[in-house]
């Protein structure tokens, strides 16, 4: 009987010590495949630890976009980033968009120095944004220019009669939701918008000859909403220099001595939310799966709708189709 319970004692402790390193096996291969996922993760945000030149891309229509702003308040905030290329390709966007986006760029450049590379196209808010680095250079056949500000609205009036529709309104004052889409507008109303357009052209106009260095009056000749190359932007002073991101490259390192051979990485705010906790990525997968089918079966209808006609209130925008993709060069039109 001795010798059974001395057997069963030492196939417990047997078994005690094989459940025990079971589960340490299993504990070990989890931790080091949260490990694996980790790495792979951040493996674009390890690169950022060391010193760099940040690409900060801006691309399309501009709007008032607050993962933006923090992602430029947190390139501010970063000691590894030695200098900011703003990489503009866009035909500009809303006013407001632009004049959020400079102020953040202008905040910016306290803190690094900020250099402005227009690639095909960098027009009125677009150009406004350029206008916030500390140096501009663009391609000698880059669009930039169109200076000025937009506020457009339409009119169904016509449609409305042809359909036998008709709509009324009681207004507190006359000038109240004017001009509206259902009657032509009065040249009161159009007053009341052309006074707006032009205190935002103004500001505009100004921001023009500060930033460049400019007599009021010769900016204010400048910006009668005419496109420029990146050679007749030069020309006007608009700009400093010809080329691309190799000649930003140079005056960041000649001018504001910035480390020679430095890398160039990318900043953008889809990879800024890389840094999510894993969680919140898999909830986000999930979620945008669901959304892209959804857009699927709608057959892409989104693409129907220009984001020029999104824009409400003042815009600053050249408009040109397609004018913010790059295999656009040489086939869009202004008005």
């Amino acid at each position: 009987m001795s010798v059974d319970a001395d057997y069963l004692v030492d196939r417990r402790r047997i078994r005690r010590k094989l459940t025990f390193w079971r589960v340490a096996a299993f504990v070990i291969l989890v931790v080091a495949l949260i490990g694996c996922i980790l790495a792979v993760s951040n493996f674009g945000e390890t690169s950022k630890r060391s010193a760099h030149i940040a690409r900060l891309p801006i691309n399309g229509v501009i709007l008032d976009n607050r993962d933006q702003l923090k992602l430029i308040e947190k390139l501010g905030k970063t000691a590894s980033v030695k200098g900011v290329i703003v990489s503009i390709n866009s035909p500009g966007g809303s006013t407001t968009g632009g004049e959020t986006l400079y102020n953040a760029l202008r905040d910016l450049s306290t803190k690094k120095p900020v250099v402005a590379e227009i690639r095909t196209v960098g027009a009125s808010a677009g150009y406004m944004i350029a206008l916030a680095s500390d140096h501009i250079v663009a391609r000698y056949n880059s669009i930039t220019g169109s200076i000025g500000v937009l506020f457009q609205f339409g009119n169904a009036a016509k449609l409305m009669e042809t359909l036998g529709l008709e709509m009324d309104a009681v207004k507190s004052t006359p000038l109240k939701a004017e001009p509206d889409f259902y009657s032509p507008a009065s040249e009161e109303a159009k007053g009341v918008l052309r006074d707006l357009v032009m205190d935002s052209f103004d500001w505009f106009v100004a921001l023009v000859a500060e930033r460049r260095n400019l007599a009021p009056e010769e900016a204010r000749r400048l910006a009668d909403g005419r496109i420029y190359s990146g050679h007749a932007a030069s020309q006007n002073g608009l700009i400093d220099a010809i080329g691309g991101e190799e000649t930003a490259i140079a005056w960041l390192t000649d001018e504001k001595g910035v480390e020679k051979d430095l890398p160039v990485l990318d900043w953008t705010v889809e990879e800024d939310r890389n840094n999510l906790p894993l969680s919140v990525k898999m909830s986000q997968a999930i979620g945008f799966g669901v959304a892209e089918g959804l857009f699927e079966q709608v057959g892409g209808a989104k693409r129907l709708i220009s984001p020029a006609f999104t824009l409400d209130g003042l815009v600053s925008v050249w408009q040109a189709p397609g004018a913010d993709q790059e295999k656009s060069l040489g086939r869009g039109g202004g008005r």
